[in-house]
């Protein structure tokens, strides 16, 4: 046999072996939740608009606001006890077993990957933009969707330090833009640029529209569940998730206050509901050039940061269903010199493709915000049970997060308003997603189930469960 056999076989062996490396901080952490999410700034938060108005944009903002802090409270303590990538599959696999388990590592996976089409698709388009301005009109965008995916797909298969790190500058810059954007507008003089007195309207549609507003008002935090996946590859997991996860969350807080506060002062909420770019129209607006080139770049920058979260965060679901065997274990490799999970990052990208090259931004977008709102769903119900199984002082819990079991009540109640507001106006859309996971929850059951490796999925120590 060759020695390039030899090397060969003997890299594919280390892969089944070697582990995640720990490299990152609670920097690194933020970079995540925040660059995932951000783009939701930058646009479709303010198709919440079209549905309720700028006053019913803003209580949805606010509502969804406690939903996602809910959220990421949940998520600092039970991550933070369980350091373990996989996110709320590995909450669920530790609490409530394999069927739920398997349903949320699915939830987490499509969600992550629709997101990331959707990404492609809008950094695809606006490069067309700038394309016809030198032009070149008429140009395919497919081919910059199939160029950021594969580029970012291997900037996340050479290293996971490297990929965060990048991100948290491209998110800087981001974010950076909103506030240039902010004080370029002169918000402490109002009537000179902002004309919130004139723009601001009533509820157009009653608070029925506030309700329909809840669904959009999701762009604004969703992803910033996606810190979890990162546990794993913390250099303290106890320090780094709640720190990164909870500044995170604060952070789009402000972001989110900021955007609804600039769109609805320069925009009438008839145009701002259905804007494709809704801060880019904003600095068109103020009449100033380099305010809408930045906020232009702000938003490739966004769009770019978004997508090379969500492929971090998704190959980390997929990689870990396939070592625990939920999945071929073929997945539950890691490469051994970038130690990446680079199978599933390979795996996932014609995927994210594929789905980016159907164009149907909204339908993507609606199986995204679903797949998340169904991960949240059982956030709260996994939350209540944990707590009822390992009760305070029985396990070490680096974070507490306080007033349970307020937060997972609420998380619950809320996840089920936002239901009901997606069936308002996407009705179709949420029974075939809600098809799609029966069926792929009756494959598992009747075909997957027996491969898995039940006495090898508790990777943490802890003591038998209250009233087991």
């Amino acid at each position: 046999m060759s020695n390039a056999a030899v090397n060969s076989d003997q890299a594919a062996a280390e892969g089944e072996h070697a582990t995640l490396m720990r490299v990152l901080g609670p920097v690194h952490v933020w970079a995540l939740g925040v660059g995932i999410v951000l783009v939701g700034e930058f646009m479709g938060w303010n198709f919440s608009v079209g549905k309720g108005g700028a006053f019913g944009s803003l209580i949805a903002c606010w509502i969804i606001g406690l939903l996602y802090t809910c959220v990421a409270m949940i998520d600092s303590e039970v991550t933070s006890s369980i350091a373990a990538t996989g996110g709320q599959y590995t909450q669920a696999k530790h609490i409530s077993g394999p069927l739920m388990a398997f349903n949320v590592g699915l939830y987490l996976v499509m969600a992550y990957t629709m997101l990331e089409a959707a990404d492609a698709l809008v950094v695809g388009d606006l490069l067309v933009v700038v394309a016809e301005q030198f032009g070149h009109v008429g140009l395919d965008p497919k081919p910059f969707v199939v160029l950021t995916i594969a580029a970012l797909a291997l900037l996340n298969y050479r290293g996971v330090f490297m990929t965060l790190s990048l991100n948290f500058v491209l998110t800087a810059m981001a974010f950076s833009t909103i506030v240039v954007l902010f004080i370029g507008v002169k918000p402490w003089n109002p009537g000179e640029i902002l004309q919130h007195s004139e723009l601001l309207t009533d509820l157009p549609y009653g608070w029925i529209g506030v309700v329909a507003a809840l669904q959009f008002g999701m762009w604004f935090y969703l992803g910033i569940e996606g810190t979890c996946q990162a546990a794993e590859e913390c250099r303290s997991a106890g320090r780094s998730i709640p720190l990164g996860t909870m500044t995170g969350i604060i952070t789009l807080l402000i972001a989110a206050s900021l955007t609804w506060f600039l769109g609805t002062g320069l925009l009438p909420w008839e145009y701002l509901g259905q804007a494709g770019v809704p801060l880019y129209d904003t600095a068109r607006m103020v009449g100033n050039p380099t305010l809408q080139v930045l906020l232009f770049i702000g938003t490739i920058l966004a769009a770019v940061a978004s997508a090379n979260g969500c492929i971090n965060d998704a190959s980390r679901a997929w990689f870990s269903m396939g070592r625990d065997r939920y999945l071929p274990s073929w997945f539950g490799a890691v490469h051994p010199r970038y130690r990446t999970p680079y199978r599933a990052i390979i795996f996932l990208v014609p995927v994210a493709i594929s789905f980016a090259f159907t164009g149907l931004l909204d339908q993507v977008i609606t199986f995204s915000i679903l797949s998340g709102l169904m991960v949240y769903t059982f956030m709260g119900i996994n939350m209540m049970k944990f707590r009822k199984m390992y009760p305070l002082g029985s396990i070490d819990r680096p974070f507490v997060y306080p007033f349970h079991p307020l937060p997972a009540f609420v998380l619950f109640l809320l996840c089920c308003s936002v239901y009901f507001a997606t069936f308002l106006g996407y009705g179709a859309s949420l029974i075939s997603i809600l098809a799609f996971y029966i069926a792929a929850s009756i494959w598992f059951t009747t075909h997957r189930y027996k491969y898995v490796y039940r006495s090898a999925q508790f990777t943490v120590s802890w003591p038998r469960p209250k009233g087991f």
